[in-house]
C-alpha cells in the first residue's frame, strides 16, 4: 500500500492507496514543531485505528511546500516504516513539461495537481486549487504546463480583512443568499463569497481568452473549492481528492 502525503501551509493531507484505489484519508494541522517520533507514532496509530498493519505500507510519496518540517517527517517515516519516501521535486518524472522560465520555482503541489488534472480529465485543462493560496494553472493538450495565476486564498484574504481593521469582526466563511448585506457580518460574508466567485470567473475567462483556448475543461480542488464551484458555471469539475491522486500517478510513473 502507498502513503501519499501532501504537506500544505495549513494542513497535511494523507491518503492511503491500495493500487489505484484511495482507501482512507485524513488531515492534520501543519506544525513545524513536531519531532520525527511524533510523525511516526501518529501515522502508526492512525493505521491501527483503521485496522491496517504497518507492514502493509510498502511506499511513501510526499509533496511539500513547507521545507521546515521535511527532515522530521521523512525521518519519522524511515524510522517507523522502514522505507525512504519519494519526494516530489524538480526533475521527477511526471509526464508534464514545464514551459516556464524557472521550473524550480513551481511548487510541488501545483505540479501534482497539474499531473492529476491532465491524466484524469485530459488537456487542455485549467486546474484551480483553493488552498492557503489560490492557484489557477494552465496545462495544454500536449501536457505542457504553460502558465499560472496565484492569489491569496479565501481564508487568507478573509483573515486580512478582520485583522487589518479595528472594528470588523471575524466571521464565518460561508455561502450567503444575497450580495445585499444588511449588517456588518452579512456584508462581510457577501463580500468574501461573491468577491471570490467574481475573481474566479474573471481569471478563468481571462486565461481562456489570452491563451486562445475557449474549449477547455476547468477542474477545481481544495478545501473551500466546493463552495465556490457550486456557485459558478466557470468550473466544470470539483475533485477534492485531486492532489492525492496526482501523487499516486507520479509514484506510478517512476
Amino acid at each position: 500500500m502507498l502513503f501519499a502525503i501532501d504537506v500544505g501551509n495549513t494542513n497535511i493531507t494523507v491518503g492511503l492507496f491500495d493500487k489505484d484505489v484511495l482507501v482512507k484519508q485524513f488531515r492534520m494541522i501543519t506544525k513545524t514543531s513536531r519531532t520525527s517520533d511524533e510523525y511516526g507514532v501518529f501515522l502508526r496509530q492512525w493505521l491501527q485505528v483503521n485496522g491496517i498493519e504497518d507492514a502493509k505500507i510498502s511506499a511513501v510519496i510526499i509533496s511539500s511546500v513547507v521545507p521546515n518540517i521535511m527532515h522530521s517527517l521523512t525521518s519519522g517515516i524511515i524510522k517507523y516504516f522502514g522505507c525512504e519516501p519519494l519526494i516530489v521535486a524538480p526533475g521527477i518524472k511526471s509526464g508534464i513539461r514545464l514551459a516556464i522560465p524557472n521550473p524550480k520555482e513551481l511548487g510541488a503541489d501545483r505540479l501534482v495537481d497539474a499531473v492529476a488534472a491532465y491524466e484524469m480529465y485530459g488537456g487542455p485543462v485549467i486546474v484551480v486549487d483553493f488552498g492557503t493560496a489560490t492557484t489557477h494553472d494552465l496545462v495544454l493538450a500536449d501536457g505542457t504546463f504553460a502558465a499560472g495565476v496565484t492569489s491569496p486564498g479565501i481564508r487568507l484574504a478573509a483573515n486580512a480583512l478582520w485583522t487589518g481593521t479595528a472594528k470588523l469582526p471575524e466571521v464565518a466563511i460561508q455561502k450567503v443568499d444575497t450580495v445585499l448585506g444588511k449588517d456588518t457580518v452579512s456584508s462581510m460574508q457577501a463580500g468574501i463569497y461573491y468577491g471570490y466567485i467574481g475573481q474566479t470567473e474573471y481569471i478563468i475567462k481571462a486565461m481562456k481568452k489570452e491563451s486562445g483556448l475557449s474549449d477547455i475543461k476547468v477542474v477545481a480542488t481544495g478545501g473551500l473549492g466546493k463552495m465556490i464551484s457550486e456557485a459558478t458555471d466557470a468550473i466544470d469539475v470539483y475533485d477534492p481528492e485531486l492532489t492525492l491522486h496526482g501523487l499516486r500517478i507520479i509514484y506510478d510513473k517512476q
